[in-house]
């Protein structure tokens, strides 16, 4: 990049970014007609832009907060897992983007949470903590990028006891709508006008902010964004990849001062698509900083923007690996009003086991309702295995319940939509179709380069576990190949689309068997889960077996969810031995792998 002027307030606008953790736009009366007032955020969108199509492009925080400050797609960075095992470098050459501010004169300072997945340079932030403020900056001339994240809204406040329930919420239960996947029970009343509240309680802080800025005599010298971190936080939004855990809201305030800089009316609204990977370079864009190369994003407000593009915009990209302790990789396509999800390890339902999304009690209730068989079937969508790839017209279908996939009349769009997510999965290329574990011990000095290095073979991966699209008749004699492959991830991938299959496989069952002790422990793992599917065999010695020989922390993690799994949904045929895991394990029992172990132990 060329050396850029010092900046100083009278040629450059100030920034701030109001960020409410966990809530996606379903919340909002000015987004939707089903959400809470609130009128100081309805007040920033008088005074500036609704972007009504903005979206996370992950439902969780660490995942979706470092897309935003590197403005680049989490699987080509190596910073997808939630919570990552290890720190990735950045790109060679790249920085975050609040270090190309702080290069050019600006004040930098978040308030206060990062969770990035990625390495900071120095010169991101001025000042990163609870105290930071644009007010400690040395020179009042500096004009500053300032970041300050709320709380109020995060999925911690839904877990209250059952005892709370008796204290009266200012929405009133009877007359929220419930999202039709839940059951109507007084537990999901009482958990969405708390959450209702929680919007009264964001709107008051993005209100706080605004008269501090006005006070400070810098309103009108500052674009302010509005808008949630990821979807949620209600069951099926955060941690998942629909709708509700990627739509997020968004309103920018335009500054009186620096309203020549955007083409749009005060007011107005537009239909555009923008993803996390673009509000950095519109920052940079705003602030007549060139965006440096090797970033996904574009910028979507500034000189050189034109409107019209912006709302012709109509693609956004999704992702899912990690969660915790919980695996289960999709991706994302959403065109226009189509949405195309592709399960990449279907037969994990929804509802697979996560410690913390399980402290609500909307969730524990959802899953006895579903023990004793009073669920409906799109409420039991949740606990039941995926389809490999689903489509869903958000017009006609905006919760997702209603996969058109098997429809006649949706193959055209099907494959479409099919081809173009496997193109963009294979450019990046997407680390994900390498194991975490691999990861791990070998791509996190540099993931970018690894990925490169590796693009050929992530292709053959993709291509691997994209013959689980196929009829068996068709992929029978592709799957055997690569079930039987010298490269340990072509006989993973080969067993994952054979148990994504599903019954119609199970001719390959003697060559599966044949890898329940494979050298490489993940590749037994896809081998036991898919003897689990297929036969009533007893798999258990050698999951326990395969707990013993991992090597690393994610390399266990990963076994032990599909431990879970078989614990949680194949009855009493895979009941799991605590005992028998804990004296399996070689490694530290800490963290993630300690919430697996309470959860066993609880069962």
């Amino acid at each position: 990049m060329l050396a850029i002027p010092a900046a100083t307030a009278a040629d450059r606008p100030n920034f701030v970014w109001i960020m409410s953790e966990d809530n996606s736009k379903h919340y909002l009366r000015h987004f939707d007609p089903d959400g809470a007032p609130a009128p100081n955020i309805e007040a920033l969108a008088e005074h500036g832009i609704t972007f009504d199509r903005a979206f996370s492009c992950a439902p969780v925080c660490s995942v979706a907060r470092t897309t935003l400050i590197t403005a680049c797609y989490a699987p080509r960075i190596g910073t997808q897992f939630h919570r990552r095992s290890k720190m990735a470098a950045m790109p060679e050459g790249l920085k975050m983007f609040p270090a190309y501010l702080h290069d050019a004169g600006y004040y930098t300072t978040n308030n206060s949470k990062e969770d990035y997945n990625a390495q900071k340079s120095p010169d991101t932030w001025n000042e990163s903590s609870r105290k930071a403020s644009w007010k400690k900056r040395p020179d009042k001339s500096m004009p500053f990028f300032h970041v300050v994240t709320t709380g109020l809204s995060h999925e911690g406040q839904l877990h209250f006891p059952e005892k709370a329930m008796a204290t009266p919420t200012q929405t009133n239960p009877a007359s929220v709508k419930l999202q039709p996947y839940f059951p109507d029970t007084d537990t999901f009343r009482y958990t969405r006008a708390s959450y209702h509240d929680r919007m009264t309680a964001i709107d008051k802080a993005v209100g706080d902010v605004v008269q501090e800025l006005r006070s400070d005599g810098q309103l009108e010298n500052t674009f302010i964004f509005y808008f949630g971190d990821h979807g949620g936080v209600l069951p099926r939004s955060k941690g998942y990849t629909y709708e509700a855990g990627l739509h997020v809201p968004l309103v920018v305030r335009v500054p009186e001062r620096w309203k020549d800089l955007v083409s749009r009316e005060a007011g107005s609204r537009t239909n555009g698509f923008v993803e996390f990977v673009d509000f950095g370079p519109t920052v940079l864009n705003l602030a007549g900083i060139d965006v440096p190369s090797g970033v996904d994003g574009k910028a979507f407000l500034g000189d050189g923007i034109d409107a019209a593009e912006v709302d012709a915009r109509n693609e956004t990209f999704g992702y899912a690996d990690r969660f915790d302790e919980k695996y289960d990789l999709v991706r994302t396509l959403r065109i226009g009003n189509i949405k195309y999800m592709r399960h990449f390890e279907p037969y994990y339902p929804d509802g697979l086991q996560n410690n913390y999304r399980y402290k609500m009690l909307a969730y524990q209730q959802w899953r006895q309702l579903h023990g004793e068989g009073k669920l409906n079937e799109v409420q039991s969508q949740f606990f039941r295995p995926k389809a490999v790839e689903a489509i869903y017209d958000l017009e006609h279908d905006p919760h997702e319940t209603r996969n058109l996939a098997s429809d006649p009349n949706t193959q055209t769009i099907l494959k479409k939509m099919r081809a173009r997510l496997d193109q963009r999965l294979k450019s990046m290329p997407d680390l994900s179709f390498i194991p975490e574990a691999v990861l791990y011990e070998s791509a996190m000095g540099n993931p970018t380069a690894f990925g490169q290095q590796n693009k050929t073979r992530i292709a053959k991966l993709i291509d691997t576990a994209n013959l689980a699209l196929s009829p068996f008749d068709e992929s029978e004699a592709q799957l055997r190949k690569a079930i039987s492959s010298d490269d340990s991830w072509v006989r993973y991938w080969g067993l994952v689309a054979a148990s994504s299959i599903g019954p119609d496989a199970k001719p390959l069952t003697s060559l599966a068997k044949n890898h329940l002790s494979d050298k490489e422990p993940l590749v037994a793992l896809r081998a036991i889960e898919f003897m689990a599917l297929m036969s009533d065999e007893d798999i258990r010695p050698q999951l326990y077996q395969t707990i013993e020989r991992a090597s690393n922390e994610p390399e266990l993690l990963q076994i032990l969810n599909t431990a879970a799994y078989l614990n949680d949904f194949f009855g009493d045929r895979f009941t799991i031995d605590v005992e028998k895991v804990k004296s399996s394990i070689k490694l530290s029992k800490k963290g993630e792998i300690k919430d697996r172990l309470d959860y066993f132990s609880s069962k």
